[in-house]
């Protein structure tokens, strides 16, 4: 079973694995361990491939305070450092890590709202009805441009971006991940 890791946690098992138990590691080297361990959980939410340094500064921070583990010494300047209480943290929880899936995506309430009424207008729509019912080889490229909401006055990077963000939003979830896939290649012109 996955256990979860908060954002302190997260920061100090970066340092961890990048020495951390025997010299300082510079913030934007944890910053991008901590981003590789836990994508999205510390990116900006309007450019979400650029790391937000000033959160894992914060999380650094308060890894270092004793009411929130103690686990790190050091600072933004000189760089960070297992204190003792970090290691026997971080020894205890390594395999821990390896088992858990740690992707975030920040996402704000007006975001959430959209994600969650986009998911269930796809999930009432004639492709996927047609999946369900007759088969992928009853979806029309109508239907499967209809569910990305792309027609033929909607092109160049306006259409692209449609679909995009449908496939990077919705990707991994797993009632609508493969059926993405598979109808984007339709409107693509490749299915």
């Amino acid at each position: 079973m996955d256990k979860k890791f908060s954002n302190i946690e997260i920061v100090t098992l970066s340092v961890y694995l990048l020495g951390g138990d025997s010299s300082f590691i510079d913030t934007e080297d944890i910053a991008v361990k901590a981003n590789q361990l836990a994508p999205g959980r510390f990116t900006w939410r309007k450019y979400p491939d650029q790391i937000n340094i000033s959160s894992i500064a914060k999380r650094l921070s308060d890894a270092k305070d004793p009411n929130k583990g103690g686990y790190l010494l050091g600072s933004f300047k000189q760089g960070w450092m297992l204190s003792e209480e970090g290691l026997v943290f971080s020894k205890e929880r390594k395999k821990e890590l390896e088992k858990s899936d740690l992707h975030r995506i920040p996402m704000n309430r007006k975001e959430l709202i959209w994600k969650n009424r986009e998911k269930e207008r796809m999930l009432s729509s004639d492709a996927y009805e047609k999946l369900i019912s007759d088969g992928l080889d009853s979806i029309t490229v109508r239907d499967a441009e209809a569910f990305f909401r792309v027609d033929d006055y909607v092109t160049g990077s306006a259409r692209e971006r449609k679909i995009v963000r449908i496939k990077n939003m919705f990707k991994d979830d797993p009632d609508l991940g493969k059926f993405i896939r598979i109808l984007e290649s339709k409107v693509r012109g490749n299915g």
